[in-house]
């Protein structure tokens, strides 16, 4: 149902392999749904470069009407304050957003939101470096991610993004109350191992919005591969309860990624949208029955997930997917939901 046991694993290449991606055509689904993509990043890595035109030649597959770009620790400052260096990537997606704001580039409107990085555990002393992040990207700026995607290694081989329990810390909470003043909002990201505390953070500052990223990360290698079913059996009650705090709303996608444990990029040739769907399914189905329509946006997360499929197939998976639902569920999901938390303009 959701995937083959698999003990062992091959490094993931760099980056995307155009040449393999290329091997699986489909055409689009429903080509003028209008989508707006709420979670993707831009860098330039060796080996690995996705800036604005190689994001385009993604978008343009689908009716992408807008982006919101998310911190990926790319272009920070080469000096400075240390807790100052991470408004670089702010101020490169600002200098992006302003190139497709022109129209130069096409009609989709790249970076409209923008979601950077500021060290929460700084506690009060974050104040200044959101209010430098807001400076930098005045129209855009929208909201903060702190990474606490935190295991155990060798369950994750990148290291831990944060101490165990990160978002319980007090000195964390300190800094994550600056939020709300700014009107920012957080993404949590973490894995499924620890949503009860993003859960308990909700709780704590029913006021600030919290957007759940990647359907809180279903770890699938390490000690969890070929154990989908398993996780899934932990992941859905912690989900459920998530689900209660009015305050959360839900990323649908992401789970294309290595550490969810397909092995997609190990294939001859990768997957098409139905096999996509026949795996991740019953986890899409969940998350939005749990948080509703107008609670859930659907994400790309690339360049990341382009690891494992295109970009023309990932959006067929979830235009397949959602052909039970009504017109107004479907908008929430593919627009509404993103436009209305990212604040975004219309176009």
């Amino acid at each position: 149902m959701r995937a083959r046991a698999q003990t062992q694993r091959t490094a993931a290449p760099s980056g995307p392999r155009a040449d393999w991606l290329a091997l699986t055509d489909e055409a689009v689904v429903e080509p003028e749904l209008p989508i707006i993509d709420p979670h993707h990043h831009l860098w330039d890595r060796p080996g690995n470069r996705y800036l604005l035109e190689e994001l385009l030649e993604d978008t343009n597959t689908h009716n992408v009407r807008q982006t919101v770009f998310v911190e990926c620790t790319s272009m920070y400052r080469a000096d400075g304050p240390e807790e100052l260096r991470i408004v670089g990537e702010t101020e490169f997606v600002q200098g992006v957003a302003a190139m497709s704001a022109s129209g130069q580039y096409g009609e989709t409107r790249v970076a409209t939101g923008i979601v950077g990085s500021a060290d929460l555990l700084l506690g009060d002393r974050v104040a200044p470096v959101l209010e430098a992040q807001i400076a930098a990207s005045p129209q855009r700026f929208r909201g903060v991610r702190h990474r606490a995607a935190w295991a155990e290694p060798p369950v994750v081989a990148r290291r831990p993004t944060g101490p165990e329990h990160l978002l319980l810390d007090p000195e964390f909470r300190r800094g994550y109350a600056h939020l709300r003043p700014y009107g920012l909002t957080f993404e949590g990201w973490l894995y499924h191992t620890h949503i009860a505390d993003l859960a308990d953070l909700a709780d704590a500052f029913p006021d600030t919005t919290i957007i759940f990223n990647h359907l809180g990360g279903p770890i699938g290698i390490g000690p969890y591969a070929g154990r989908h079913d398993e996780v899934f059996e932990v992941w859905r009650p912690a989900v459920t309860e998530l689900a209660r705090r009015p305050n959360v709303v839900a990323k649908v996608g992401g789970i294309q990624m290595v550490v969810n444990g397909y092995g997609w990029h190990e294939r001859d040739r990768p997957p098409t949208s139905d096999e996509l769907l026949e795996a991740n399914g019953d986890w899409y189905r969940h998350i939005i029955e749990a948080f509703g329509p107008q609670r859930c946006m659907f994400e790309s997360n690339f360049p990341v997930d382009k690891l494992s499929c295109s970009y023309t197939v990932l959006w067929n998976q979830f235009k397949k997917l959602t052909r039970g639902f009504s017109a107004d569920e479907r908008a929430a999901m593919f627009h509404d939901t993103a436009l209305r938390v990212y604040r975004l303009p219309r176009v």
